[in-house]
């Protein structure tokens, strides 16, 4: 810290939008712009994650032929929102996107490429993407290059740390594997991609623009006066901390690990997290304090999870995306039933858990376990293990669908008949019951194949294998309601002067839905830029 402890524009956060805002506003004019983050490490769950950001209307679209369409875009957003997706925020995102995409490439080391062919989660719908192109990410990025900090960003014990996603299946070409000698290559030259590649851009710009950045300062309350945001007060090693500022950016992640706030807001279980575990809410506290009106509360971007052990042997949660999808499996209730469509987009999936049995009064579809055959195993297994050797605790199995169905507390019968009926409509390569296979995005996250057989195939090789998937989040979505510029709203829709907000921290401008790969991190980079922009433009006025 410098003798004086004051700013021109204060971040709070150090995931994506948060370096995004930062960058945007020392870019853009600021003169002294300080980021401060909670944890010993920067990145945040932004760093843990795919690192896609999901931006319409995106330049590369255009010059690789398939320029974007303004309305269909906002068709799409419209088409999912279900009343909860404010005209005016997404409005303000799909017109901002290509912008602050232009400008870090343009001005930073943040620089990003087509994840070749990766549909919408709702391709169909009208409007959607069915061939990709809104989604992004950024190309290797040499963590050497950030010095003393190439080694304080945040892991991911699932992302992998040195490919990119085109060259898995998922994008265009790929092959989902990559060679162990050119793992080792990029290891060994500290090649980073996925999170790790988009953090450390991000991470690189705001250093090469000047942006002072403090770790282990968790932020507790806004400074204001005459109703307009101050400074802020920090705890910190050294004590309390108080810093002046013209502009607070609050980018500090959601709630997800507070579990007073997600038993008070959220409108179903929520079991599980993979984000950051200093994602307590603290952002959200502050503005609530400083009068701001929330919104979005209720939501959160859902995914199914499991818990896994790591190399020591302690649990952990496990995203269960592809698992889920590939064939030879299926996902059931407890009375044996399947209840969704298991390929669906993770963020839809959610939903699938939060059905209440009136009768009962209990969530019908919990718990819920995947169950999987040999012939599953024997294409590629789930987490480590391939079907050798003796079964894992964490990983149920039986020579039978009865004796599975015993040990894992689900009626023998219903399984037995929800197998039978699977098989018989996986014959004609079909899902009458809940259309798997149906869509793009489907048959997209399947075995690779991109047909239906992608997604759809026979359990009837024993033995059979079953693991618990439990409701889970990378984050929730709800926080202070911001408008276009980002800028925190107050009880009576005007203005805190001083304050903005970014990233899962506010109130989402996606609502309930997910637009795409990257539908998380894109709202937060646009609107990180959006606030830091605005942030800027006020001080140099």
């Amino acid at each position: 810290m410098t003798d004086t402890n004051t700013f021109d524009v204060v971040v709070l956060g150090s995931g994506a939008a948060a370096l995004a805002a930062a960058a945007t506003a020392a870019g853009h004019g600021a003169a002294r712009v300080g980021l401060f983050e909670k944890a010993d490490v920067v990145g945040g769950t932004s760093a843990m994650s795919g690192g896609m950001i999901w931006i319409p209307l995106n330049h590369h679209m255009e010059a690789a032929g398939e320029p974007d369409d303004r309305d269909a875009v906002l068709t799409y957003l419209e088409s999912l929102s279900h009343g909860m997706i404010l005209p005016e925020l997404a409005e303000a995102y799909v017109d901002t996107g290509p912008e602050m995409l232009r400008w870090f490439e343009d001005n930073t080391p943040v620089v990003f490429d087509i994840v070749e062919s990766f549909p919408d989660y709702h391709p169909e719908h009208p409007g959607g993407s069915t061939t990709g192109g809104r989604s992004l990410e950024c190309p290797l990025f040499d963590f050497n290059e950030l010095g003393e900090w190439r080694d304080r960003v945040s892991r991911s014990r699932q992302m992998p740390a040195h490919v990119l996603m085109n060259e898995t299946s998922l994008g265009r070409g790929g092959t989902a594997t990559i060679s162990a000698d050119l793992m080792a290559e990029r290891a060994a030259a500290n090649l980073r991609g996925c999170g790790q590649a988009l953090v450390g851009r991000l991470l690189r710009a705001c250093l090469d623009l000047g942006v002072e950045i403090h770790t282990g300062h968790r932020a507790v309350h806004l400074e204001t006066s005459a109703n307009a945001v101050t400074g802020v007060r920090f705890d910190s090693a050294d004590g309390k901390v108080t810093v002046n500022a013209s502009a607070v950016i609050l980018a500090t992640g959601g709630f997800e690990w507070n579990r007073e706030m997600v038993r008070d807001f959220i409108r179903g279980p929520l079991e599980r997290t993979v984000a950051i575990e200093t994602n307590t809410g603290d952002g959200l506290k502050m503005a609530m304090r400083a009068g701001a009106s929330i919104g979005n509360m209720q939501e959160a971007w859902w995914v199914p999870i499991m818990d896994v052990p790591d190399e020591s042997g302690d649990m952990f949660s496990w995203l269960v995306n592809r698992e889920r999808v590939r064939p030879h499996s299926i996902m059931v209730n407890r009375a044996g039933r399947r209840f969704a469509n298991e390929a669906a987009n993770y963020n839809a999936f959610g939903a699938a858990f939060h059905e209440l049995d009136p009768t009962s009064f209990t969530y019908k579809n919990l718990p819920a376990f995947l169950i999987m055959d040999r012939q599953y195993m024997s294409k590629g297994g789930i987490y480590t293990y391939r079907g050798e050797g003796p079964t894992p605790d964490w990983l149920h199995s039986a020579d039978t669908l009865g004796e599975l169905a015993e040990k894992i507390g689900v009626d023998a019968r219903g399984l037995v008949e929800s197998v039978n009926r699977w098989n018989a409509q996986v014959a004609d390569l079909d899902d009458p019951d809940f259309g798997r296979g149906r869509s793009i995005n489907d048959t997209h996250w399947g075995d690779g194949s991109r047909t239906r057989s992608a997604t759809l195939g026979t359990l009837e090789e024993g033995p059979y294998y079953a693991v618990q998937v439990r409701p889970g989040a990378l984050g929730t979505k709800g926080g202070p309601r911001t408008d276009g510029h980002a800028r925190v709203l107050d009880l009576d829709g005007d203005v805190i002067p001083g304050l903005y907000a970014a990233g899962n921290v506010m109130a989402s401008a996606m609502g309930m839905t997910y637009g795409g790969a990257g539908g998380t991190l894109g709202p937060g980079m646009v609107f990180g830029y959006a606030a830091g922009r605005h942030a800027a433009a006020v001080l140099t006025d």
